[in-house]
């Protein structure tokens, strides 16, 4: 019986896990969900950071491509960084895109700068500019690639790193829109065409951002003198890689499946391309698309500025890592 793995795929995320070790070696500074850059600039400014990320749709575009359906791609672009920038406490301020195709195509680049402009209102970002570039030879007929760039500004003494997480703390999460933008390659290989375009509205929901829930949960706490602790957007590697990047040594992620109902097109593409449950941990969100952990104090308040978080778990103490019970 033949099993499905992002491996098989075509994408060793073990190799990339290799690559950001090594660029961590030689920035430590690299490694986080965004960089941070400390103001020196006199007065009340060097109280902030300035916060910058960057990141794609990935092949999610290929899906997108079959349909011919461009107008929601954007959104993902500015979710895939504005979640990526929240994780530290920072607000975001301005986005920059990076689009390039073979041919301009003035329709399909209209549709692509809607989604955008789109995904911007709602991570509450300036669209400050951008480059839009023409390689002939370069990308095949009717495709382009996508890359973002989002920068944020975070009070010094308002930053997320997860260093104050102790055993007790309690683990939520907010659900997610479905895949989001990672996993895709996977997706494709199980599904084929035909069943790509059978599915391919679904598999094109937008990633959700999660701009204003964070700000509305950190301002909340805050009036209730609680605060976030650490929070993680899921990605690539999904819970079981994502949780522990914001978790302090000695502790780890207890996690309880069965306090959250994954969509069922999670299991459903599981059961066609007979993919093994660990593969589904660490390359989907699995129903989940930002996790964050505060203390069991907070827990009612915090569900009560978003209710439609899900506590899923709880700190407890040991060697890091997600332990699903």
């Amino acid at each position: 019986m033949t099993t499905s793995s992002y491996k098989k795929a075509g994408v060793d995320a073990g190799l990339a896990d290799r690559l950001v070790e090594h660029l961590a070696k030689i920035n430590p500074a690299i490694g986080g969900f965004a960089g941070l850059l400390p103001l020196a600039a006199p007065g009340p400014a060097r109280d902030y950071s300035l916060v910058a990320c960057t990141d794609g749709v990935g092949t999610k575009l290929k899906v997108a491509f079959l349909l011919g359906v461009h107008d929601t791609i954007g959104i993902d672009l500015v979710a895939m960084c504005v979640n990526d920038l929240i994780c530290c406490g920072a607000a975001p301020l301005l986005f920059l895109d990076y689009y390039a195709a073979g041919k301009l195509e003035l329709k399909r680049s209209k549709a692509v700068l809607k989604g955008i402009v789109e995904g911007c209102r709602r991570g509450r970002s300036v669209l400050l500019g951008g480059e839009t570039a023409e390689m002939p030879g370069f990308y095949a007929a009717g495709e382009y690639d996508l890359a973002g760039f989002s920068v944020g500004l975070v009070k010094r003494s308002q930053v997320i790193d997860g260093s104050q997480v102790r055993p007790g703390d309690a683990v939520l999460a907010l659900p997610s829109s479905g895949f989001h933008s990672n996993g895709f390659s996977l997706i494709r290989k199980v599904l084929g065409p035909r069943r790509l375009k059978a599915w391919g509205r679904a598999l094109l929901e937008p990633t959700r951002i999660y701009v204003e829930d964070a700000a509305r949960l950190s301002e909340g706490l805050a009036a209730a003198g609680e605060r976030v602790l650490a929070m993680a957007h899921i990605t690539g590697g999904g819970l079981i890689e994502n949780v522990p990047r914001v978790l302090p040594a000695g502790c780890r992620a207890v996690l309880r499946p069965r306090s959250w109902q994954a969509p069922a097109i999670f299991r459903k593409l599981q059961k066609i391309g007979r993919i093994p449950e660990r593969d589904m941990w660490t390359t989907f969100n699995m129903g989940l698309g930002l996790v964050f952990v505060v203390r069991r104090t907070a827990v009612a308040r915090a569900k009560a500025l978003l209710p439609d978080a899900i506590e899923v778990g709880a700190i407890a103490s040991g060697g890091g890592g997600v332990e699903l019970a």
